[in-house]
């Protein structure tokens, strides 16, 4: 089911927890959390939309509206996440705004 028509999808930065949430109408619904490297640099690494708002198609507005917030501000995506980099590989918008994940990445979110 991905009738979008019957709520209303919100995402918002929350910078002091280090993520993007998602809220559906008035009630959180998941999150996507990053972790900035340097000036430029935003590893997304976990994503969660909670089960029962599963099928909607939530995920997917969170993370285009999580990677297009971050590129705007001026932050590389570097796509730890396993949905993150899975909804990359199909939806090429920013690929000229993502770095591939290096040893630096991996240790930084140790």
């Amino acid at each position: 089911m991905n009738d979008q028509s019957q709520y209303e999808a919100t995402v918002r930065d929350n910078p002091d927890e280090t993520r993007f949430d998602v809220f559906v109408d008035d009630t959180h619904a998941g999150f996507s959390v990053y972790k900035d490297i340097g000036e430029t640099q935003r590893i997304f690494y976990h994503t969660v939309v909670f089960e029962e708002f599963g099928g909607r198609g939530l995920a997917g507005t969170l993370t285009r509206t999580a990677l297009s917030t971050s590129v705007q501000a001026g932050h590389r995506i570097v796509a730890v996440c396993p949905y993150v980099k899975k909804w990359l590989a199909t939806h090429h918008d920013f690929d000229d705004a993502t770095d591939p994940v290096g040893r630096e990445h991996v240790r930084a979110l140790r």
